[in-house]
């Protein structure tokens, strides 16, 4: 993570890092090019009705926005490539897996049920653009989602009350989960009809569709709320599922007891990724046992 000083700064570094020029900047922005001079010169401030469309064009924190944003900014530490965020450098490295379990029974008011009237544009933008597709997320997917699995469906509210991160899990069927299984079908595939209730399964499948945070902090709440779910189900004998393109999770996935079934190298090597894609399954029991 680099430290931050100003928004200046960081939009420059942004550009920077996304090949974009002054000008290209300021049309994804819907402004003119003095604008964005000024701001890179921290001559003026944002306007605060401009932050919002800031964050959803470059999927950079509020938080981090907010912060650099002000008369006497916060020098605040971010990530381009993560997309998170952090107050100190102490902070910076992802948190131990054990860390969640030391604190699992710590709980935000900031968590709360999808609300997709608030809450798709953030969804469909953040995940969209991570995974390099604008036709990745379905509204009526995540909404059947919501509806069957509320537990497992949220965003966490960062602390000037913007969205901060997400969880959305599917309870799929069996069926769905042998053609992901088997790359008949991909995560744009999916849609409402794929789930099911999953109490009433005898094994319950849950495929992890996306969890994101800006901060660690934010992560912790997310992924301890999580982890609660599965601590506290009834039917241990249940599967969890997923495909993950994001390099940070492939030690994660594998200290909480997931196991690779497969790894597409060629799309590695299409997209430059560090570690091929993966999809993964195994459940929580036993790295939750000693709860």
């Amino acid at each position: 993570m680099k430290k931050y000083n100003s928004v200046g700064e960081l939009f420059m570094d942004y550009r920077t890092f996304n090949g974009l020029s002054q000008a290209d900047f300021a049309a994804s922005l819907h402004v003119d090019l003095r604008t964005i001079q000024r701001w890179e010169k921290d001559i003026t401030l944002i306007k605060p009705e401009k932050e919002e469309d800031i964050v959803l064009a470059t999927l950079m924190p509020y938080q981090l926005i907010r912060n650099l944003n002000a008369a006497v900014p916060i020098p605040t530490y971010y990530n381009f490539k993560t997309r998170k965020y952090s107050l100190s450098q102490q902070s910076n490295s992802f948190p131990k897996v054990d860390w969640y379990l030391d604190q699992i029974d710590i709980t935000s008011d900031r968590l709360r049920t999808i609300d997709l009237d608030l809450d798709f544009k953030h969804l469909e933008q953040f995940i969209d653009s991570q995974k390099r597709d604008e036709n990745y997320v379905n509204k009526e997917l995540i909404r059947e989602a919501v509806r069957l699995l509320p537990e497992l469906n949220y965003v966490f509210i960062g602390k000037s009350g913007y969205y901060a991160g997400h969880c959305i899990v599917l309870p799929i069927s069996p069926n769905t989960h042998i053609k992901l299984r088997n790359k008949e079908i991909s995560n744009r595939d999916l849609r409402a009809h794929h789930l099911v209730n999953y109490k009433s399964l005898g094994q319950p499948i849950f495929y992890r569709f996306d969890i994101t945070g800006d901060c660690n902090d934010t992560v912790f709440y997310i992924m301890s709320k999580f982890f609660r779910f599965f601590r506290d189900i009834e039917n241990k004998n249940y599967l969890m599922c997923g495909y993950t393109e994001r390099d940070d999770n492939y030690n994660i996935n594998q200290q909480i007891g997931l196991r690779v079934i497969w790894e597409d190298k060629d799309l590695q090597n299409r997209l430059h990724l560090d570690y091929p894609p993966r999809f993964f399954e195994g459940d929580f029991n036993k790295y939750l046992e000693n709860l």
